[in-house]
């Protein structure tokens, strides 16, 4: 893969002349996709520039990325704000969650058997932080513009060095025609209406509803516009659920729990969210009706608890340099 940090561009040489640069909406989408690449790859030794392979290392990136956030950590990040992107604190769990997937001996068995269920994992793991680290990027760092520019992204009109880039990440003609070149969806509008609000109240006990339901519409849109068509949807990657579910299959199935801590289990069942029986991952409604309980309880620890809570997301963030293990 081309190293990240390289930006095609012309320079100016006629002393005392200046050169007007334009840096419209598709420049600044662009300037939002090579933060999340360069995020994804090796920066130094005989592999800089390259994208991390081992899918594991790459979740946990993204789960420090998405800590990184919450605790406004990133650049561009405003400490006196935090709490804004409410979703971002859950999203850390939820991914590192998938990070301990990739780890387990049943995913790791199942991969040597078929590909199906592993590569389905990383593509919606890597597709999504593409979209939704983008958005997060934009407004954190160009606040001004991003409403202006809101309507207009669209991965077939990033720069052509951008363009070229996303070439070489993986999955990524498969990818962008069912997320739609990561356009702008009603949940998101909704989601980001809500960190304005969120920023603008200044009563301290109105602003958990606001972080709630701003917590649920950018949840519908990762789970329905993103990961429900591309991974879901996708007959050999559900059917594969499908039978882990069954009797034969189920004791070689990793549990399926979202746990609110940095490491991949805990016994405090406070800090875990096991899913209802009878849920159907790949049925988006079934689906979503866990997210929503894991939601509603991953809210009562942040609100009553959220020394510890952030003291965990601090641990997580720490993850956002891991090295490839490959």
């Amino acid at each position: 893969m081309a190293d990240p940090t390289t930006v095609e561009a012309t320079t100016n040489v006629t002393l005392n002349s200046r050169v007007e640069v334009k840096c419209d909406c598709n420049t600044m989408w662009s300037l939002a996709q090579q933060f999340s690449t360069m995020r994804l790859c090796t920066h130094t030794g005989v592999h800089k520039g390259q994208l991390v392979e081992d899918y594991a290392v790459r979740a946990r990136r993204i789960a420090a990325t998405y800590a990184r956030f919450y605790l406004e950590q990133e650049e561009g990040g405003s400490p006196d704000k935090k709490g804004r992107f409410y979703w971002m604190a859950l999203g850390a769990f939820a991914i590192k969650t998938v990070a301990c997937t990739f780890e387990v001996w049943q995913v790791k068995g199942l991969s040597m058997v078929t590909k199906t269920v592993w590569d389905g994992l990383g593509k919606g793991n890597l597709w999504l932080f593409c979209d939704i680290s983008g958005w997060h990027w934009y407004y954190s760092r160009y606040q001004s513009s991003f409403t202006m520019c809101l309507p207009s992204r669209n991965a077939n009109n990033y720069v052509k060095p951008v363009k070229i880039q996303m070439n070489h990440l993986p999955w990524k003609n498969q990818a962008l025609p069912v997320i739609k070149n990561m356009q702008v969806s009603k949940e998101i509008q909704a989601g980001f209406a809500k960190v304005k609000q969120f920023e603008e109240e200044t009563q301290e006990k109105r602003r958990p509803s606001i972080q709630f339901s701003h917590l649920l519409d950018i949840a519908n849109h990762e789970q329905g516009v993103i990961l429900q068509p591309l991974i879901y949807d996708d007959p050999a990657f559900a059917g594969w659920v499908q039978r882990q579910r069954s009797w034969y299959a189920n004791w070689a199935s990793p549990p399926l729990q979202l746990v609110f801590t940095h490491a991949c289990d805990t016994e405090k069942p406070e800090l875990k969210s096991v899913a209802p029986e009878g849920t159907k991952l790949e049925v988006f409604a079934s689906r979503m009706s866990w997210i929503r309980g894991a939601a509603q309880q991953f809210h009562q620890l942040m609100q009553r608890n959220g020394d510890l809570m952030e003291n965990e997301l601090r641990m997580i963030a720490s993850w956002v340099d891991m090295p490839d293990k490959t």
